[in-house]
């Protein structure tokens, strides 16, 4: 059994991959558009070019992400991505990186459990929780 997060951008999936190609190094390993799909209902003008289907890689794991229903803004409620790094170093500029455009929830610092810890949320409105180990 394997879990995979699976986020939707509302028409805003194509500016997503781009941003996390830059900000975490991620790999795009598909891309399907509405107008690739074999059901002709599922494409309408106003879609045909948004992303019905991709997956991308972040290090080891795999992240699926579509434009869903494009309804404009992307609603990432009650949950967050966490990245976990071997270096401090490494922590900080993942951070800055998908800070960029967003907003601090919880600036790194050192915690407890990791000598950097940090929440941002991202200018999708995803959560990520970044540390080093």
């Amino acid at each position: 059994m394997q879990i995979q997060p699976y986020l939707f951008f509302e028409g805003r999936c194509d500016e997503a991959l781009d941003f996390y190609r830059a900000a975490l190094g991620a790999e795009v390993t598909a891309i399907v558009r509405y107008k690739d799909s074999p059901d002709p209902g599922a494409c309408t003008p106003l879609n045909e070019n948004k992303v019905m289907h991709s997956s991308f890689r972040i290090g080891e794991t795999t992240v699926w992400a579509s434009d869903g229903q494009c309804l404009g803004q992307p609603d990432f409620r009650g949950f967050s991505l966490a990245i976990n790094v071997s270096t401090e170093s490494e922590a900080e500029r993942l951070f800055a990186a998908l800070g960029e455009g967003g907003q601090v929830n919880v600036p790194m610092t050192g915690t407890f459990f990791s000598p950097r810890f940090g929440m941002v949320t991202d200018r999708f409105g995803v959560l990520w929780m970044v540390l080093a180990t």
